[in-house]
């Protein structure tokens, strides 16, 4: 296929629809794992309200789902697929699941931010008599703001990979695109362009993402 203008519509719209898959499933993934590494960081040993077994459940539950390659994860999902969007194939029906995978790599993420938070300043709290959900958004959340905005740039890096190997099942985007074209139908001029555009798309989020968690972060003020 020569690079005309159909050719460049067809890579403005992948890069649109990997934007908004990307865009929505890291928002989908937080809205399911930040409760999840809250209450995996609260019940810890270490934590402010620790409770082993529910703990080990949670922790048992992360791992097995991180465990999953991608791309079985979607095919296994695809009746869950169907049953919320009504199809399983193309870019709104891909975001199940990216944020079914994207959730627990995301909970991950959120525990360790959290536990990075000094002791002392969590034992401050408590001395003042600060309540358990004072402490998970005032202290917890609030300290460790810039690693969670670390985080955020990290999984919308992981998750734009995830869009692109959904390409091969016709998960729609740039990843689609390669995988007609360039694999498919040996266009590989089209797959390059591809890959380009990916990379940039992750060094500008990437860039976004350093720049907001430099002007959040206290200790370089």
């Amino acid at each position: 296929m020569p690079f005309n203008s159909a050719t460049i519509n067809m890579l403005l719209e992948g890069t649109r629809d990997t934007l908004f898959m990307v865009i929505v499933s890291t928002f989908m993934g937080y809205v399911l794992g930040m409760p999840i590494g809250i209450l995996l960081a609260v019940t810890d040993v270490d934590g402010i309200s620790p409770h082993r077994i529910l703990y080990r459940i949670v922790d048992i539950i992360v791992n097995i789902m991180r465990s999953i390659p991608f791309l079985i994860l979607l095919i296994m999902v695809i009746p869950l697929t169907r049953m919320i969007v009504g199809k399983s194939y193309g870019s709104a029906a891909t975001i199940v699941p990216l944020t079914i995978a994207a959730a627990p790599f995301i909970g991950r993420m959120v525990e360790s931010s959290l536990k990075e938070v000094d002791r002392g300043v969590i034992e401050a709290a408590q001395s003042m008599g600060a309540g358990k959900w004072t402490i998970i958004w005032k202290v917890l959340v609030m300290e460790s703001r810039t690693s969670l905005l670390v985080g955020v740039t990290i999984a919308l890096g992981t998750i734009l990979g995830y869009s692109a190997m959904a390409g091969t099942v016709g998960g729609g985007g740039l990843g689609d695109i390669a995988i007609r074209y360039g694999y498919y139908r040996y266009e590989f001029g089209i797959m390059i362009v591809t890959v380009v555009i990916l990379v940039v798309l992750v060094q500008i989020l990437q860039g976004i993402g350093m720049m907001l968690s430099k002007k959040l972060d206290r200790r370089r003020a």
